[in-house]
Order: structure tokens, then sequence, then C-alpha cells
């Protein structure tokens, strides 16, 4: 099995040198401008492109206009562009912050795409804008191909924001660089409640500086100001050249509304004048859905959800997970009865229906939250799954133990648990042997992270199923800035002959710091 990076055709590079590269660069508008009505000239899609949830046959194609603008998204085999197909997209308007999102149905499995998105004027259809460009791949519709996506989360938190002096989201780049199928981003997509200053002073006397909007001088209260902090990582070079290239699956966790928050709190902080969570929770939602293609938000022309399984080809489906919409309060967590959990009923009930109904060989549960890593909140208080008793399930580890329990009676394998969220990388092994609950079959989780944002101390682990520690790397106080520590994203690469998946935790600058790989049909040895 090769572990080497998988490198551009010829024709990849050209359009990675020239048109996707020259349409990512485009000047910015003036930072936090929100569009004009009554511009003249052409309309401008300065923010980039982006795609999302690909498929065999199928993806979501993302633009945001600085006016009004009716989206045309043209299609081809080449990056030519000799021959393509049209499809006429939404008007962009502000009902939708001037964001709007193409369906392309019918492309053909295991290709590169070739797009590119051009903006007209509603009035004169004559006036377009210039094309700005993207490419992606289609996932293959059969195994020889294999499969490998990056991993990650958190970006711009703790008001570590976007630094000119090294250069923005490096990550980002270095991401690009390797060239996966996709990118598994795992939620904190912004910090909605974090404020990015001007500069920072670091313990050694080094001054970090932010590029700084409107939006992001407060927390984030109003429709405007949510939509502003999802702009607010677009004005960097990387995060655009990245997307013109990567498609992305995206799921949300806390920080794209409050951190720790849960459905129905009350908040008790002098920061927001709007106190009920679910009112910014909804908001914040609406933003979200505005500036990332996903196949179940509104934007896709769906049904207005989060959670949804991203089938990959017969190696891999994706099934993305939500624990911050339906939760029931943070809590010690001790009660020996919760059916709500970190999921909610119906949540979990789709899971296991959409575990079982699934062929692929791997089965990817990506989790916003960790399961066995203590996450506290407050003093008496836990935010995760675990709360540090390491007995018999209670509280939501109830939920979690249920699901476990369904997995192994009903033989479903290769499931592998993906995450983010603690701000480090690391690698646990959950086995019965080890554990206070046993009815369950062996598996791994990895954690990787952040990708742009303060790293953390490693969390203390919960032996309720059993995890192992094989592998951490962390700092060792907390909140140390990306100028201090590398930021964290992690790889799975499947091959398409053996099946084998290996699993690999990256440290930025190019170093493999750890490495796993995992056999078909026995996921959790």
């Amino acid at each position: 099995m090769s572990h080497s990076p998988r490198r551009p055709s010829p024709d990849r590079r050209s359009v990675l040198r020239g048109t996707v590269a020259a349409s990512a660069a485009l000047a910015l508008p003036t930072l936090g401008a929100a569009p004009a009505l009554g511009l003249s000239g052409r309309p401008r899609a300065a923010w980039g492109v982006q795609t999302g949830d690909v498929t065999t046959s199928s993806g979501l194609v993302w633009v945001r206009s600085d006016r009004p603008a009716r989206m045309i998204v043209e299609t081809s085999a080449t990056d030519s562009f000799r021959r393509t197909h049209r499809r006429h997209g939404p008007l962009l308007g502000p009902g939708t912050d001037f964001t709007g999102t193409t369906s392309l149905r019918g492309l053909p499995a295991g290709e590169q795409v070739y797009y590119r998105v051009t903006l007209a004027d509603p009035d004169d259809p004559r006036r377009t804008s210039e094309p700005v460009y993207g490419t992606f791949r289609t996932a293959p519709s059969t195994r020889r191909a294999g499969v490998r996506f990056l991993w990650s989360g958190d970006i711009a938190g703790q008001g570590w924001g976007i630094n000119p002096d090294i250069g923005g989201y490096r990550a980002y780049e270095e991401m690009r660089r390797l060239d996966p199928d996709f990118f598994l981003c795992s939620g904190d997509t912004v910090y909605a409640d974090g404020v990015i200053q001007p500069s920072v002073t670091l313990p050694d006397g080094r001054i970090w500086r932010n590029i700084t909007t409107e939006e992001k001088s407060k927390v984030a209260e109003t429709l405007g100001e949510f939509r502003g902090n999802f702009r607010y990582n677009l004005l960097d070079e990387n995060v655009r050249r990245f997307n013109a290239q990567v498609p992305t699956i995206v799921q949300w966790d806390d920080h794209e509304v409050r951190n720790n928050w849960y459905p129905g709190q009350i908040l008790d902080d002098v920061r927001y004048t709007e106190k009920n969570v679910d009112v910014l929770a909804e908001r914040s939602m609406r933003a979200f859905s505005e500036y990332f293609p996903i196949s179940t938000l509104p934007s896709g022309g769906s049904d207005g959800r989060v959670h949804r399984v991203v089938r990959h080809g017969p190696l891999l489906d994706v099934f993305v997970l939500d624990m911050r919409s339906y939760r029931n309060a943070n809590s010690p967590d001790r009660q020996a009865d919760d059916t709500q959990g970190i999921l909610g009923a119906e949540q979990l009930a789709w899971l296991k229906r959409e575990l079982s109904r699934s062929r692929a060989v791997w089965k990817v549960i990506a989790s916003d939250m960790p399961l066995g890593l203590v996450v506290p909140d407050g003093a008496t208080n836990f935010e995760a799954v675990a709360q540090g008793d390491p007995g018999a399930p209670l509280g939501r580890e109830l939920q979690i133990a249920e699901l476990l329990r369904f997995i192994k009676h009903c033989r479903i394998t290769g499931t592998l648990w993906l995450t983010a969220d603690v701000h480090y990388t690391s690698a646990q092994h959950y086995a019965p042997e080890r554990a206070a609950f046993k009815d369950f079959a062996p598996f791994w989780e990895f954690v990787s992270g952040p990708l742009a944002a303060g790293g953390f101390p490693a969390n203390a682990l919960d032996g309720t199923f059993g995890p192992e520690r094989v592998f951490v790397r962390a700092p060792e106080r907390a909140n140390v800035s990306p100028m201090e520590s590398p930021q964290y994203f992690g790889e799975v690469d499947i091959d398409g002959g053996s099946g084998e998946l290996t699993v690999r935790l990256r440290a930025e600058g190019g170093t493999v710091l750890f490495s796993k790989v995992l056999q078909p049909g026995r996921g959790g040895q």
C-alpha cells in the first residue's frame, strides 16, 4: 500500500497553476463591507468558489456575489472548457447574503470535473462577471481507485485569526498540496463567540497581528454578525485556493453559536443582549447554510438538518453527526435513564438505520465531539459524552452504549470515529476487556485539530468504554498560539486493492506524527 500523496495529472497541474489559482487570488471587497445594491459595472465573485457533499454522480457548487446576480455554472471534462455543460443556478440576493448553491447531477464517476462560475446581471444578462474557476474529483464507482481524505476542525478560535505575518492559515495550503479527494471539517468552522483583536502579545513578547473586521469585533448576535463570522475565513487566500480544489463535508458544533451551548439555554453572559440561545442558534444556522454547500440544508434544496450520509463509492460512507442541536442540557450527567442524550432519539434511530443499510467497506462516523475524553463545562457539568465516572454507562453514555451494542449485534463492520473539538491530536482504541460496559466490538477514535486556533492540553479519559490512549500530541498549557505550536490535521487513505485503511495524524510542516493501518472487516483490531 502506497503512503505517498496522490499527484495531480498534467491537466490538473495546469489548471491549478492558472485559472483556479488566479480566481482564488482575486482582490476582495473592503473588509466587512456588505454588497451594494446599486453598483455600476459587472458583478464580481471575489469570495471564491466551494464544492460540497460530492458523490459518484453529484456535487454542490457555491459562490457569493457583490450584488444581485444570476449564478451560472459550466462544467467540463478538461481545463480547456472546449465542451461544456451549462446549468442556471439561483438568483443571488440579500435574502441569502448574496450567496447561492447550484446542484450538479449526472456527473461521471471517478473523474476530474472542471467548472467555472459566472454571475449575470438579472436586468441585463449580457453583463457578466469574470468567471471563477474550480475543480474536484467525483467519487469512484469501483474500489480500484481508492479514497483519500483529510479531516480537522477549530478555525479562528481563541482570538487567533488571519495573521498576514505568518502567511495566514498556512495549514490550508499544506492540505491543498496533498490533493485529497475531500476534506471533512469536523465542526467549530467559525468562532462566533470569539472576538478577533488587531494584535495579541505572546508570552515570549512577540506580537501576533490579526486581520480584523467589524463583525469579529464582538460576539455574534444578529444575523449580519453571524454572516460576517462565516465570511471572515474567506478573507484568507489559502482558504479560497483550497476551496477551489478540494470538496468539503462540513458539520457544526458549539462555536458556530456560542461555547458549550445547548437547546433551551438562557445565557448569563454580559456580552450578550440576546440571552435566548435558541434565537442565536437559528440565526447561526441560517448563515451556516448560506456559507457552506450542504445537501441537507436549504441551500442544497433539502430538509434543513446537518446530520446526513455522504456516500463516497463502494469503499466509504461518511455518517455526519450533529451532537449539538438535539442534546439535552449540560449537567453532571449521572442520570440512570436518558433517551435524549447527545444525539436525540430521532437522530439515533436514523444513524442505526443508515449504518445497517450501508454496504461500504468503511463507515466513518464523523463526530463533532469525542466519546471517551472528559470535556468539562464549568465546575460540575459536562459538555461531551464522558463525565469522568469510569463505571457503567450513565447520562449521555447510555445512548452511545445503545449504539455500540447495536453495531456489534448487527455485525456492522468497518466503523471508525473521527473528531476534532479538543485542540490537540490523539488516537484512542476502545476495547470491551478494558471497559465497564462490555457489549460492543473494539473500535478506534482519532482526534485532530485545531486547524487555525489555540492549542490545549490533553483531556482525561473516562473508562466506561475502555479507551486506551495509544498516541497524543498536545501543548502543556492552554491556548498556545499557532506561532508557538503547529496546527494539526488527519489523513485517511483507503487502498483500492486491499481495502486497508491507513490513518495518519499530521502536524503542520509536513510531519506525520502517528500512523495506523486497519484491515477491512476488522476495523477495531
